[in-house]
């Protein structure tokens, strides 16, 4: 294996270039979690995912509880599936707020703060209520309770990571939030032997080949846990030395690269980057700041060719289209809007719309 194998193989095992799948929680389950920060986004990284997928379906997924969008890991926001949702949060969010209480103490949220933030909260979506997050930031500024400045919105991460709330179906365009007790009342604890392989197990299974320091980056674990969980699980993991490192995958990953290639429009925060703490492999470092602009962590749409970042790409929406804006990095790859119209066609199917593309 190579490294451009790398990133064709990820194609195959994170289910863009041949989707197995037809429900999005086995999307989700299968990629372990998705960043979901981006949330018409994330529908179109699930939806990418599927043979046949629509927005409105991902989305009904999301009102009937097959997927969930809370806070699991990194302080992001990620798709799960239900059944996880329990077990992650309690292995990996420790850690997030431990980190967050510098920023806590500079915003006035101590301990005291938060707990009677956590009573106003559950008092006020008891009984499956769902409520915005202006809903609730109304709520607490009656309990005296500050929330500007971002101190709701870190209240709310808080109530998140301590297992009290997480998304609801949206409302409109605004997303609510629910007690989490109540919206998944069946997921469990697990035993930390057991929650560190299944975290390994579904992040190779789904991202492979990977390195241990992608599992890190991507889990927040700490790199003793890190490789626990890996010895964990390591009689179903394959591994490889590839330069200077060493990569891991399920030991059934598809053993032909034969379909792992194609142009694929990935949205923005998409696993297939983001997921990764080094992304060489699929995108040439001289690009990093197309896709990143400002290094400030808010990743572009991008446009995928047989494995390698090669562009990005915006939407226009409108009544009853989508106009879709490419923006190739270079000339010299294979990239025409002939080539465009297809990918941009299923995205347009997607959405119900039809798609136009411009150059």
């Amino acid at each position: 294996m190579n490294h451009t194998d790398i990133a064709r193989y990820r194609l195959l095992n994170q289910q863009i270039a041949m989707p197995i799948f037809t429900h999005p929680g086995e999307v989700v389950q299968w990629l372990g979690a998705m960043q979901a920060q981006d949330y018409l986004g994330a529908l179109w990284a699930v939806g990418l995912r599927m043979a046949h997928a629509t927005e409105q379906m991902i989305e009904q997924a999301v009102t009937e509880k097959t997927i969930v969008r809370t806070w699991p890991m990194r302080g992001t926001i990620h798709f799960v599936a239900p059944a996880d949702v329990r077990w992650m949060l309690e292995l990996l969010t420790p850690r997030v707020i431990q980190r967050s209480q510098g920023r806590l103490k500079q915003l006035g949220l101590d301990a005291a703060m938060i707990t009677a933030s956590a009573h106003v909260v559950a008092n006020a979506l008891q009984g499956g209520k769902q409520l915005t997050r202006n809903e609730l930031y109304a709520l607490l500024e009656a309990a005296q309770i500050a929330t500007s400045n971002q101190r709701g919105l870190h209240i709310l991460g808080q109530l998140a990571h301590q297992q009290l709330i997480c998304f609801g179906a949206r409302a409109g365009k605004q997303p609510t939030f629910t007690l989490l007790d109540e919206w998944v009342p069946h997921a469990k604890s697990l035993p930390l032997d057991e929650a560190l392989a299944r975290l390994a197990m579904r992040y190779f299974t789904g991202h492979g080949p990977a390195t241990i320091q992608d599992l890190i980056w991507w889990s927040g674990l700490t790199t003793s846990a890190a490789k626990n969980a890996i010895a964990l699980c390591a009689g179903q993991l394959a591994h490889e030395r590839i330069g200077d490192q060493e990569y891991y995958w399920h030991q059934r990953m598809p053993s032909t690269l034969h379909d792992a290639r194609g142009i694929h429009l990935l949205p923005p925060f998409d696993e297939f980057l983001v997921g990764y703490r080094d992304r060489s492999a699929a995108l040439d470092p001289q690009y990093n700041t197309m896709v990143v602009p400002g290094s400030n962590g808010i990743f572009n749409p991008i446009i995928v060719l047989d494995g390698q970042v090669v562009g990005t790409w915006k939407r226009v929406l409108s009544q009853t289209g989508v106009i879709l804006t490419f923006s190739p990095f270079s000339s010299g790859n294979a990239i025409d809007a002939q080539s465009l119209v297809a990918p941009a066609e299923r995205y347009g199917n997607f959405l119900g719309k039809r798609a136009t593309v411009q150059m």
